[in-house]
């Protein structure tokens, strides 16, 4: 996930998607041109030589190539409307389903589209991975799961079941949900708008992740970042009193139960202690 992808990235996509980018109120299907390019830039992100965003290594900061989602934008404007079928089932789209799955296990009822990366050695039950999203070696996307447009997963993730990582791509600057690598979020877990779940962080079952969501150590008391799960942590869903003009009421926000040594799995029993301690459920 902290891998330097803006040398590659520059080198793959061409300077004519900004310049069709422009005018990109002028073009239609029509245009075999500006379709070429746009599908060629589309199929490297597809391949996974180009990404939406990444974590830069020097700065700690996500790193978003505008680029990227310009391409993504710009075929549902170039690209016709065509048919898929797989067996009986057909579908109506400008976005065709995703053909690179060389070493994914995919189950039936599992959706990917064009333009997103699924690296060999992951795991698909049936869910679905929209345009952009950039899924890595080693994770596991449950059942029901959503990995929304441009939403990036690191390695060893595990999603599941019925969780929905949120996906954006406009306005083109905007940053995507970024999951790191050894992270699990657990099943019917929202994390969504550009929020960040650190490496080796855990999600408990229902936790509301934001932008703008309080983070707050329960051992200390204090406030932490912002929209972001803490690297090595075991997290859960809570909620914070605030006073409004019609009374006290609780907000949601998230609370750290435990740091983790950093390098470190809990199993799944240790897990449930964790949480069991907390009065929470897995």
């Amino acid at each position: 996930m902290s891998e330097d992808h803006s040398v590659t990235s520059a080198k793959v996509l061409p300077e004519l998607i900004d310049e069709l980018w422009e005018r990109r109120a002028e073009l239609t299907p029509a245009d075999g041109q500006a379709r070429a390019a746009v599908v060629g830039a589309v199929d490297a992100i597809d391949a996974g030589q180009a990404r939406v965003a990444w974590v830069d290594p020097g700065t700690d900061q996500v790193v978003v190539d505008e680029r990227a989602k310009r391409a993504i934008l710009l075929a549902f404007r170039v690209l016709p409307m065509a048919r898929a079928q797989v067996g009986d089932f057909r579908y109506e789209d400008r976005v065709p389903l995703k053909t690179r799955l060389d070493g994914v296990r995919v189950l039936p009822g599992a959706i990917a589209r064009w333009g997103s990366y699924i690296a060999p050695g992951t795991v698909l039950m049936p869910s679905f991975v929209n345009i952009g999203a950039y899924v890595d070696q080693g994770t596991m996307v449950d059942t029901w799961a959503t990995v929304g447009s441009a939403a990036q997963i690191g390695k060893n993730v595990h999603l599941s079941g019925g969780v929905g990582i949120g996906g954006v791509l406009e306005p083109p600057n905007a940053v995507p949900v970024i999951v790191e690598d050894e992270a699990m979020v657990g099943s019917r877990c929202m994390v969504v708008g550009g929020a960040r779940v650190r490496r080796g962080a855990t999600l408990g079952a229902g936790a509301i992740l934001t932008p703008t969501t309080h983070v707050i150590d329960v051992e200390t008391g204090e406030e932490l970042p912002r929209g972001e799960a803490p690297a090595w942590s075991v997290c859960v869903g809570g909620t914070r009193p605030r006073k409004f003009a019609g009374g006290e009421f609780g907000m949601p926000c998230l609370l750290v139960l435990k740091r983790l040594p950093e390098g470190s799995r809990h199993d799944k029993s240790e897990l449930n202690a964790i949480l069991r301690d907390h009065g929470v459920a897995a």
